[in-house]
């Protein structure tokens, strides 16, 4: 009688999957998309574990399109595997957490990431773990959050996404297939700001271009407009509750901030006679994040406010510089 099989350590720590998790723009108009399935064909951009790739075609005169990360790390941040954007809203993440008020709890260190990747997805198999605990709806969001990000949502599919790419050698000249050509024969625009993304930081809601950009003109929308001046960092709020204290003050911020450190915030200065505080921050990219996820939420809940009025945000300005006599 021969002993148990020994388990192949080339397959330890890999994920296997029957069907993908996409969004309705990457699977394309047509409802009779095929698709090719190769087990563990590529490893997943974030947890670098080998995992199932599906490629398939989204239509005519689209280019063919893969999933990028596994399914595991899709359902732990409720995107899709091939775009990396929210299922339920078509944003990039951190755009919603801006607006939900969330922060990431999948590790971003190597050590961690698979071993974080493995545990969750033995707990979705055991049915100890949901993929609805995993999703949006399980976290406490304000409603103010969730309407911004109803009125900042696609209501149809921009399949615009699934256009080939700008034929390389079209810019250089020398392109001799003209119509045959499979890429596009098209000047790429002067903005060169939404080039430099990135699967993980799109993944995790960090320095994403695109989502800044949605970010600054929500912003914009709302008379927050973030001053030219960039040695501004400093935010005011106003109409504070009169026997509010700073130790409450900053219980609120980083309650409605989760994603703001303590080591961000320089100092908080109360002005109890006119009711308003200013928050200073030691960069501009973190006041300015600031800045988007209390006007998301229409101003900051504070401790003791009568009636649940909010407290309302407006940029700093800059010091006067002082003329010698």
């Amino acid at each position: 009688m021969s002993g148990p099989a020994k388990a192949d350590l080339n397959k330890a720590g890999v994920e296997s999957s029957d069907f993908p998790v996409l969004c309705e723009t990457c699977l394309g108009p047509n409802p009779y998309v095929r698709m090719s399935k190769q087990e563990y064909g590529a490893e997943c951009k974030i947890c670098t574990r080998p995992f199932t790739v599906f490629k398939w075609n989204p239509g005519q005169g689209a280019r063919f399109k893969k999933t990028e990360i596994c399914n595991t790390c899709s359902r732990i941040r409720n995107t899709c595997q091939c775009c990396i954007l929210d299922l339920e809203y078509g944003l990039p993440t951190q755009v919603r957490d801006v607006a939900l008020g969330r922060m990431s709890e999948a590790p971003t260190s190597d050590i961690n990431k698979q071993y974080y990747a493995q545990n969750l997805e033995r707990q979705i198999a055991d049915g100890s773990t949901s993929s609805s605990t995993l999703a949006l709806d399980s976290l406490r969001s304000s409603s103010a959050g969730k309407e911004m990000l109803k009125s900042m949502a696609r209501t149809d599919p921009s399949y615009k996404r699934n256009r080939p790419h700008i034929c390389s050698f079209f810019l250089k000249g020398d392109c001799t297939r003209g119509k045959e050509c499979p890429f596009r024969h098209e000047i790429p625009p002067t903005d060169t700001t939404m080039a430099k993304q990135n699967i993980q930081d799109r993944y995790y809601g960090r320095n994403d271009p695109v989502a800044n950009k949605i970010l600054r003109d929500h912003a914009v929308e709302k008379g927050l407009v973030p001053p030219e001046d960039k040695s501004i960092t400093t935010l005011l709020l106003l109409s504070l509750p009169t026997a509010i204290l700073e130790p409450d003050l900053r219980t609120s911020l980083f309650k409605a901030l989760p994603y703001i450190a303590q080591t961000d915030i320089k100092s908080v200065v109360l002005v109890e006679a006119s009711h308003c505080a200013f928050i200073n921050f030691h960069t501009r990219d973190k006041a300015e994040r600031a800045a988007s996820g209390l006007s998301a939420t229409g101003g900051l809940d504070v401790q003791g406010s009568v009636g649940g009025k909010k407290a309302k945000i407006v940029w700093g300005r800059a010091r006067a510089k002082k003329t010698a006599a």
